[in-house]
């Protein structure tokens, strides 16, 4: 288990998320989850601190108030082997969110995304910047990544 574990603030829907994290994740599951009680700032029974796995990762939601919204300074990043798990992923994730840029998005909890496929980072690395400036620059233009037609901008194609 991870030593460190990112936190993500939320309002009040720290454990739905959390539920709908775990969904998408075959080995993705609720570690622990902590409520508020009586005398507490927020309603008895209410999640406090919902711990969880993705993908061996710990991470923990907390529902702390509305004084701290989501912003894209913090993104969960996710490696994806092939375009089927890149559809899969990006359509659960902005069904009720919304497609940003370069395979980033805002999930229906205002969670920030960014979703790559492997082939990227391979062609990222190649060591040949002139198919990698082709390939950015493709991406560019892309909302949800797309493998084929990164890797036909990569070859020059």
């Amino acid at each position: 288990m991870s030593k460190i574990a990112p936190c993500i603030w939320f309002n009040d829907e720290a454990e739905a998320a959390a539920l709908f994290y775990t969904s998408l994740f075959a080995d993705g599951r609720i570690v622990s989850v902590s409520r508020y009680g009586a005398d507490m700032p927020f309603p008895e029974g209410m999640a406090m601190m919902v711990e969880f796995t993705l993908a061996g990762q710990r991470f923990q939601a907390l529902n702390g108030g509305p004084q701290f919204p989501h912003t894209e300074a913090f993104s969960l990043s996710v490696r994806c082997e092939d375009q089927t798990e890149v559809n899969r992923l990006w359509a659960a994730l902005t069904d009720g969110g919304s497609g940003g840029q370069c395979g980033w998005l805002k999930d229906r909890f205002g969670v920030s995304w960014q979703i790559v496929p492997d082939a990227l980072v391979i062609m990222q690395k190649s060591g040949d910047p002139v198919a990698s400036g082709r390939m950015f620059q493709a991406m560019l233009g892309m909302s949800r990544l797309e493998v084929a037609q990164l890797e036909r901008a990569f070859q020059g194609a």
